[in-house]
């Protein structure tokens, strides 16, 4: 049996008085988020569907090798957009997720290449249902590290 390694998930944001906020991943990842409609970059949702077709493609790729298609297998494409809240509310209503399979594969194949990779694709698997998001109150005491509460 194969032991893997497990991943070290979470994520930290620094936002000062200007700017952008500053996201820094657990596993040391750096990236500057964008909020301006003509800036260049990600806005916190491009990267919520850059995360989904992220994890889509590579679920793909596991379907395909898991349902004997490594071989007809060449690329895959996935694009998101997605719909806001037509209630005025802040949230997005409804991801489009359009894959694109090239390779030697027949359609009933891809079909079910691309069933098994939503079966298998944590982030699409836990945008629906929606998951509880608790958030906890930080205690800072001056430039410090901020410690976590949970509540």
């Amino acid at each position: 049996m194969v032991n893997l390694k497990a991943r070290v998930i979470g994520a930290t944001a620094k936002l000062g008085r200007a700017g952008y906020p500053s996201v820094r991943s657990a596993s040391g990842g750096e990236i500057e988020v964008v909020t301006g409609p003509s800036h260049v970059g990600f806005d916190p949702v491009d990267l919520l569907l850059a995360s989904l077709v992220a994890c889509i493609s590579m679920s793909v790729r596991i379907a395909a090798r898991r349902l004997g298609h490594a071989n007809g297998f060449e690329e895959v494409r996935v694009e998101a957009s997605a719909e806001k809240a037509k209630d005025g509310s802040h949230r997005i209503d409804r991801f489009i997720v359009t894959v694109a399979l090239m390779g030697q594969i027949s359609a009933e194949d891809q079909r079910a290449i691309v069933e098994l990779a939503d079966s298998i694709c944590t982030v699409s698997n836990s945008l629906s249902p929606l998951p509880e998001i608790r958030l906890c109150e930080a205690k800072v005491q001056g430039n410090n590290p901020p410690s976590i509460a949970a509540s």
